[in-house]
């Protein structure tokens, strides 16, 4: 897997197939370049699962050979997977100001702030990564400092466009720099690894600009308590909201941990100038409700966020109600439509107003529209186009679109090894890959045998038996059976099962019984047993056994 030539070839590990967790490779010389390590989340996919990553396991192998991992931006599908996965990598981090103000507080919390070499690289900025030269392109996206990555090596030039928009009024940061992207162009961009989100959506993906002066005529109008809820890494949107709640003569309460954490980061990088101080939410309560306004985090439907406590009247400080309103400010992330819902139901029932982007103009997408696209395909004119951060149906899309601008595009999926050049682009090996799941302080393989077993005590329920045997293997006294979610506690068939299951135990060889491996092993296929015949299900089962 690790070409002896000079070659150049691209490797996603994830991110490419789907959406979030992104980890990108490049390899030219023998040596290895990260863009990007993200996150993503679980869903009702996945409900075992509340965050988790790809696998670095490939790159971890060869992390003498890594010669850095760049940030492209601070969204937590790009970023969110650093203080998770540095110890594997242990390379150089380069980020600009913003995103490593952000990546600080990640690295703070698990004691990796001091050790992680973090370089800061302003945007427009050049690294220096024999044999990879990185020049940052800005692009506009729906947080500060996005940028773009040109890559120089000995066989051409990539272009990894990262997450991007054309919006001539970004409200935070310049507008994308469409000239440094022309002057790419006419050096010769040998392949485009582009953004696919949106390649589905015919037109333009609409500016930021559009949903402030929406915002402010919506929160001028409204009585009661206002809650917005974004996604908490727009800080164009955050300063928008604030700036609607101060016209409306209403003060901003933040309420979650990410947005203070990103109100903090981007004060420090001199963003939200114009924004005064917000409200601690402890103090939130003590403001007439036509004077408040609540920014919120949990507009996907997370169970444990700020918001869906909200709803369940189960937050210590905020409470909403009849005659207030709650705007969704922000899009809904395939797969968590379900939970979505929930949320707002539960507000609905609780009297309170709910708007949209269904509805009402309250957000823009961050990504780039078809009309977006063509328009980069002319100014970059890539030789080869591969689309990446998008499910499958999103890479098709941008595949046909590729070729209709002129490019050849080339779909691969998480594992594929592209070799670039020398000669014909082409797929010719590809990579282990794999999720690893977080779970309180570690990390598990998503396909492990611990989440496998959660899955399984999940749908099937889980059984446990305990028991006790003389030195001889006789049982004494009768075995106990305790079955959460599959019996209630007074439920005279588990004693039943119990009973069966003390007989078949009882019933096995003397020598089998002398032994505790094999006395547990086989209690275990007898406690199976039992329950397959009154329950049809096949719960995990485990057998505690104490020899006296």
């Amino acid at each position: 897997m690790d070409a002896a030539s000079g070659d150049l070839a691209f490797l996603p590990l994830g991110g490419t197939g789907e959406i979030g967790m992104n980890l990108n490779l490049y390899r030219c010389g023998g040596r290895w370049l990260a863009v990007d390590c993200g996150i993503g989340f679980g869903g009702g996919e996945l409900p075992e699962v509340e965050v988790m990553m790809a696998d670095p396991g490939f790159i971890a192998e060869r992390r003498d050979r890594l010669v850095g991992l760049v940030i492209t931006h601070a969204h937590e599908d790009h970023i969110g997977a650093v203080a998770w996965l540095w110890r594997q990598l242990r390379c150089p981090v380069y980020a600009t100001p913003f995103a490593a103000a952000v990546l600080r507080r990640k690295l703070a919390e698990v004691q990796l702030l001091e050790e992680v070499r973090l370089h800061v690289v302003q945007p427009g900025g050049v690294i220096d990564l024999p044999p990879f030269g990185l020049r940052f392109l800005r692009v506009a996206h729906s947080l500060p400092e996005a940028q773009a990555l040109a890559i120089t090596t000995p066989h051409g030039v990539v272009l990894h466009t990262g997450d991007w928009k054309l919006d001539p009024h970004p409200l935070i940061g310049p507008p994308t720099d469409e000239a440094a992207f022309a002057e790419l162009g006419e050096r010769g961009v040998l392949a485009m690894i582009c953004d696919s989100t949106n390649a589905m959506v015919e037109g333009h993906s609409g500016s930021e600009a559009e949903v402030r002066r929406s915002l402010a005529a919506l929160v001028r109008d409204l009585r009661g308590r206002v809650a917005v809820t974004c996604f908490a890494s727009n800080v164009a949107r955050m300063e928008s909201v604030a700036l609607a709640a101060r016209d409306a003569g209403r003060s901003v309460a933040l309420v979650g941990r990410s947005l203070r954490n990103i109100a903090t980061a981007a004060r420090e990088c001199g963003y939200l100038r114009g924004v005064g101080a917000f409200v601690p939410e402890d103090e939130a309560g003590s403001i007439p409700d036509d004077n408040l306004l609540i920014l919120v985090t949990g507009s996907q439907g997370e169970p444990r966020s700020a918001l869906a406590r909200i709803a369940a009247d189960a937050h210590r400080n905020i409470a909403l109600g009849e005659g207030d309103t709650v705007i969704f400010s922000s899009r809904v992330i395939p797969g968590n439509e379900r939970a979505i819902a929930l949320v707002q139901d539960a507000l609905v029932r609780r009297g309170v107003r709910l708007m949209t982007a269904e509805d009402h103009k309250v957000h823009v997408s961050g990504h780039p529209a078809r009309d977006e696209l063509r328009r980069l395909y002319r100014l970059v004119r890539p030789r080869y186009s591969v689309p990446v951060h998008g499910e499958w149906r999103h890479l098709a899309s941008h595949a046909a679109l590729a070729r209709e601008m002129g490019a050849t595009p080339i779909l691969m999926e998480d594992g594929d090894i592209l070799s670039l050049a020398p000669g014909r682009a082409e797929v010719v090996d590809s990579a282990p890959t794999g999720r690893l799941a977080v779970d309180g302080n570690r990390l598990v393989p998503l396909n492990g045998g611990i989440l496998s077993a959660r899955r399984r005590m999940l749908f099937n329920g889980v059984v446990l038996a305990s028991l006790a045997v003389d030195e001889s293997g006789r049982l004494r006294g009768d075995p106990r059976v305790s079955a959460p979610g599959l019996f209630e506690a007074e439920d005279p068939e588990a004693g039943r099962v119990a009973q069966e299951f003390g007989r078949a135990v009882a019933d096995l060889p003397a020598p089998l019984r002398r032994d505790d491996a094999a006395l547990t092993e086989a209690a275990r296929a007898a406690l199976r047993r039992a329950l397959g015949r009154r329950l049809q299900k096949r719960p995990l089962v485990d057998v505690h056994l104490l020899r006296i």
